[in-house]
C-alpha cells in the first residue's frame, strides 16, 4: 500500500526527497481528476447526442466562442497550477546549505565514478581522501546519516548524470563545467546509485553503492582510505579523456 502511495517512487532517504513526491503524487492526482473528466465528457456526448433515426443527424454545430474560449483558458489554467507547484518544488530541491558540513567532489569516467571526500577540517580524518571506481570495481560512496553534503561533480570526458533513485534527485556531469547540490541523508542503508544519461559502450556498468551510516562510521571509513594511502584530491583533465588524473600529475 505505501508503493501505491508513493506511486512508483522509491521509499525516500533524504530531505529534498519530499519536494519532488508531493510534486509527483500530486501530478498524478490531477492527471486523474482530468482524465476522468474528459473521458466523461466524451461518453455523456456519446450518449446525448447520439444518432436516433437512421437518417437523422445531430444538430451541427460551430464557432461556438464561449465554448472556444473555455478550450483555451482551461488548458492554460492546468498548466499554470502545474508550473507553480513546479517552481516551488525546484526550489526547494536546489536549495544550498549556507555551510555543508561535508562535500564529496565527484568525477564521471569512462566507465565508473571518483569520489574525493574534502575532509581537511575533519579532525578525524585530517585529509582529502579518494575512492576510485573501475569496470572491475563497483565503487562505494559513503555517506553520515542526518548530515548536510555538497556535491560538486565533473566530467572526465563525457556528460554522464549522478543519479541516486531513493534520493529523488538526479544531475548531469559535464566536461569542462561544475554542477553542484546540496543533500541530506535522512536514513541509513545501502542504495544503488548508476549513471542516468546513456554516455557510450559501458554506460551500464557504470553503477555505484551508497551507503549511509552513523557519523562515526563514516570517519572510521575516511580513516580506514587514508590508512590504504588513498590520499589526494584527484581531478578531471583540462581536457576530455578517458580517466581521472592526480593533482600532482597535473602539476607536472
Amino acid at each position: 500500500m505505501q508503493q501505491w502511495g508513493r506511486v512508483g517512487l522509491p521509499e525516500s532517504a533524504s530531505d529534498r526527497a519530499p519536494f519532488i513526491g508531493h510534486l509527483w503524487q500530486g501530478a498524478w492526482i490531477a492527471s486523474m481528476v482530468i482524465g476522468v473528466l474528459v473521458w466523461g465528457l466524451i461518453f455523456w456526448c456519446i450518449f446525448r447526442y447520439r444518432r436516433k433515426h437512421a437518417d437523422e443527424l445531430p444538430r451541427q454545430s460551430r464557432y461556438n466562442i464561449p465554448l472556444e474560449f473555455m478550450y483555451t483558458l482551461v488548458p492554460l489554467m492546468i498548466i499554470g497550477v502545474l508550473f507553480y507547484f513546479t517552481v516551488i518544488a525546484q526550489d526547494g530541491v536546489t536549495r544550498k546549505e549556507h555551510a555543508p558540513q561535508h562535500t564529496v567532489n565527484v568525477i564521471g569516467q569512462k566507465w565508473s565514478w571518483t569520489f574525493n571526500y574534502m575532509e581537511e577540517s575533519n579532525p578525524q580524518v585530517g585529509a582529502v581522501v579518494h575512492e576510485v571506481g573501475t569496470l572491475e570495481k563497483i565503487p562505494t560512496l559513503v555517506l553520515p546519516v542526518n548530515q548536510s553534503v555538497r556535491f560538486n561533480l565533473n566530467s572526465a570526458d563525457v556528460i554522464h548524470s549522478f543519479w541516486v533513485p531513493d534520493f529523488y534527485y538526479k544531475l548531469d556531469v559535464i566536461p569542462g563545467r561544475t554542477n553542484s547540490f546540496d543533500v541530506t541523508p535522512t536514513k541509513e542503508g545501502t542504495f544503488l546509485g548508476k549513471c542516468a544519461e546513456l554516455c557510450g559502450t559501458y554506460h551500464a556498468a557504470m553503477l555505484f553503492n551508497v551507503r549511509v551510516v552513523s557519523e562515526a562510521e563514516y570517519n572510521q571509513y575516511l580513516a580506514g582510505l587514508r590508512t590504504n594511502g588513498q590520499t589526494g584530491e584527484i581531478k578531471p583533465p583540462s581536457f576530455p579523456t578517458t580517466g581521472p588524473v592526480l593533482k600532482e600529475e597535473q602539476n607536472r
